[in-house]
């Protein structure tokens, strides 16, 4: 038997309870179907370049991206997925047995790169509002401070002074995740990444975009961090398919984009209203899924996947104790998770 590192052994598998539903709430990704012009690029799409490279480190997306952005291309790189973009980003800046800190409760998978990568990490509750507290990330003194916001799985945003506070003393980077900020009221933290040179902020086209399947996500930045970013990725992180989907989606379909946005979040409030008439008090949200706090969810999100309805289940959370995660979308599918649930508290 070949030995594994020592650091590999305990590290789960990812793989959260679930099987194929009806009805699927678990992953908050866009429920309205494929943007237009991806579904036209992929009609028109050559076999041909099935069997050739994609053009290395995606300039075509890079340039629309810098374009919108009103920076240089130099200043964005993009990776399969947001979550491929933040463990290049780990790779990149810290050594093995270096800190990583981020906030508690957060994305799951940012404990998980820190172990592959063989980082040691703190994890630092979030205030009873659920905003982050900026002294205590900065006192660990970690090269690198992972925030999230709008934050999976709760939903909740960072304030503006907190943020700003902690880039101001931060002793590194700071990575601001906004996989969910197309859903979010304000304006988010994308200026932050343009005038401050320790700021990187990550974006998806996975969930108001409609492209999770394609695995494309981003991230502004300073050109010295994303010159150190792209060298960690390699050069072929997107294939020229998903290249071509991302740049048609961009340039042609953001009222599309904007239409589905709004349903989903005029959705979610009323999701919101159903939970509450079930004696359940949602968290606030500025994604596209709402956190209900619940004992026993796990045993719960089983029921419901009983009924043909999948949501995610959390346990233990930092602040929240048990808890379901439901994506909204079209309200067909909410109404049946609302039915789903009723009959799963009895």
């Amino acid at each position: 038997m070949i030995p594994t590192r020592a650091s590999y052994r305990d590290i789960p598998l990812y793989s959260p309870a679930k099987r194929p539903c009806r009805v699927d709430l678990s992953d908050n990704t866009n429920l309205f179907g494929v943007p237009p012009a991806a579904e036209r690029v992929l009609r028109e799409s050559s076999l041909e370049s099935l069997s050739r490279y994609p053009r290395g480190y995606a300039p075509d997306l890079r340039g629309v991206l810098a374009e919108q952005l009103g920076v240089t291309a130099e200043c964005v790189t993009t990776g399969c997925g947001s979550d491929d973009v933040l463990d290049s980003v780990l790779r990149a800046f810290l050594e093995p047995g270096e800190l990583l800190v981020f906030q508690d409760p957060t994305f799951v998978m940012m404990p998980l790169f820190a172990q592959v990568n063989g980082l040691r990490t703190a994890a630092v509750p979030l205030r009873a509002d659920f905003d982050v507290e900026p002294e205590w990330l900065v006192s660990t003194g970690a090269k690198v401070i992972y925030l999230c916001s709008p934050n999976n799985p709760t939903g909740t945003v960072l304030s503006r002074a907190a943020v700003e506070r902690v880039v101001e003393r931060a002793p590194g980077l700071v990575i601001i995740d906004e996989a969910y900020a197309d859903f979010a009221r304000g304006p988010g933290f994308l200026d932050l990444a343009r005038t401050c040179s320790n700021v990187l902020v990550t974006r998806t086209f996975s969930k108001a975009f409609g492209l999770a399947g394609m695995r494309v996500g981003w991230a502004v930045g300073h050109p010295k961090l994303v010159a150190e970013v792209e060298k960690a990725r390699g050069p072929y992180k997107l294939t020229t398919l998903a290249e071509a989907m991302a740049v048609a989606v961009l340039r042609e379909d953001a009222g599309w984009v904007r239409a589905r946005v709004e349903e989903a979040v005029e959705n979610r409030e009323r999701l919101r209203g159903g939970l509450v008439a079930l004696g359940l008090k949602p968290l606030p949200s500025e994604g596209n899924f709402l956190m209900v706090p619940l004992p026993g969810a796990p045993g719960v999100a089983e029921r419901m996947r009983e009924r043909d309805v999948n949501v995610r289940a959390f346990q233990g959370l930092t602040g929240v104790g048990d808890a379901l995660r439901i994506g909204s979308g079209p309200w067909p599918l909410l109404e049946a998770a609302l039915v789903a649930l009723r009959e799963s508290l009895r």
